[in-house]
């Protein structure tokens, strides 16, 4: 009687092989890695400081979402081959738009916003119509607005107001309509339950006795979630989803199989500019005021993000759930380290340590699966 393995074993077997490669190869395992790294770095060395608390967490939280949002648009462009080095100076920009368009020439809110995304939007247009008519590359063409766009978010304050700081915008957002879709909280009767079941800390003293520490989720923590969950669905459930791929991949044999490459990129550019206005508008919400050099440097930690989550620079390969694991470990280390009673000026050691070792993993185990060397 034979031994050998009936032809179902053997297809058996080759399928089982063939789901751990795809899980090995997986764009997000760099991230995975790192976040659960990070996590029990901090459970190890921060656990009694209250990192882990409700307040905590919700600190944390706040960061990462600050990245994931300006992370997703980030990495949806880099997979289609293309960089943006203008989204800092564009939050920068953005903020200072609706604080001039509300406070000082006395618009509602709403149509500050609203007029703030149309022309965000347009200019991520032009940046992609530019990269895509000169063929330059975006790097260089980002690298110029990066400058334009922070310019006159210094420019005009100073002519308008004679400041680079104007506040008031919580003042004139009273009663608007569309300023608690960007700066409002949600759940708060959840919370406050929490509070008095004390499940969650509450203020022991003072004019806020008895209620609780943390009041709410902010609506930078949903747009980050709805963002996420959108550029996922977008990239793995759809045919736009394939032409990001292919239009980062192989551009050419992409427009030799009919994909529009040159609309996805484009495309591209505005969401990456939706994003990073969407940034700006919770900024000035929260704080009630726009600054001339906020979103400094943002360009490059959305980036550094998706690269931790699995993305290559050169296109064609990635993942949005990777690039918000990114970005949750940049959250969690920034506000980990003053937990643990680490020097924070320390955060960009982390960071590039993480960064390198997520890279090298994924680079690593990549070759090892597809036998490259």
């Amino acid at each position: 009687m034979s031994n050998a393995p009936t032809k179902s074993a053997v297809d058996e077997r080759i399928k089982s092989r063939s789901r751990f490669r795809e899980a090995m190869i997986r764009p997000e395992l760099g991230g995975i890695v790192g976040t659960v790294a990070v996590f029990t770095f901090f459970l190890l060395f921060a656990f009694d400081s209250g990192m882990f608390n409700s307040q905590g967490i919700m600190n944390w939280s706040t960061v990462s979402a600050q990245f994931m949002i300006i992370a997703v648009g980030a990495c949806l462009l880099m997979i289609a081959g293309e960089f943006d080095l203008s989204v800092g100076s564009m939050i920068g920009f953005a903020g200072m738009l609706i604080a001039i368009f509300s406070v000082t020439l006395g618009w509602p809110v709403w149509m500050a916003i609203l007029l703030t995304f149309a022309m965000c939007i347009a200019i991520g247009a032009l940046n992609g119509y530019i990269v895509i008519r000169t063929g330059l590359p975006s790097f260089i063409v980002t690298l110029a607005f990066l400058f334009i766009l922070r310019g006159f978010a210094i420019f005009l304050p100073q002519v308008i107001e004679r400041k680079t700081i104007i506040g008031g915008i919580k003042d004139v957002a009273e009663g608007d309509w569309l300023a608690p879709i960007f700066g409002g909280k949600i759940l708060t009767g959840l919370f406050q339950w929490m509070g008095d079941a004390g499940i969650i800390a509450v203020f022991e003293r003072g004019s806020r006795k008895g209620q609780p520490v943390v009041d709410g989720i902010p609506m930078l923590i949903i747009w980050a979630i709805i963002l996420v969950i959108f550029g996922h669905v977008l990239l793995t459930k759809t045919k736009f989803g394939n032409w990001i791929f292919a239009a980062g991949g192989d551009a050419e044999a992409a427009r030799n199989s009919g994909v529009p490459v040159n609309k996805v990129k484009v495309l591209m550019f505005m969401f990456t500019a939706f994003c990073a206005t969407v940034f700006a508008v919770c900024q000035v919400m929260e704080f009630g005021s726009a600054g001339a050099d906020r979103g400094l440097l943002k360009e490059f930690e959305a980036i550094i993000a998706v690269v931790i989550g699995g993305a290559l620079l050169t296109g064609g390969y990635g993942s949005v759930l990777g690039a918000a694991l990114g970005a949750l470990i940049f959250g969690v280390v920034q506000q980990g380290l003053f937990f643990a009673g680490v020097e924070s000026s320390l955060f960009r050691v982390f960071l590039g340590l993480i960064l390198l070792g997520a890279v090298i993993l994924n680079t690593y185990i990549r070759r090892i699966i597809t036998g490259e060397r």
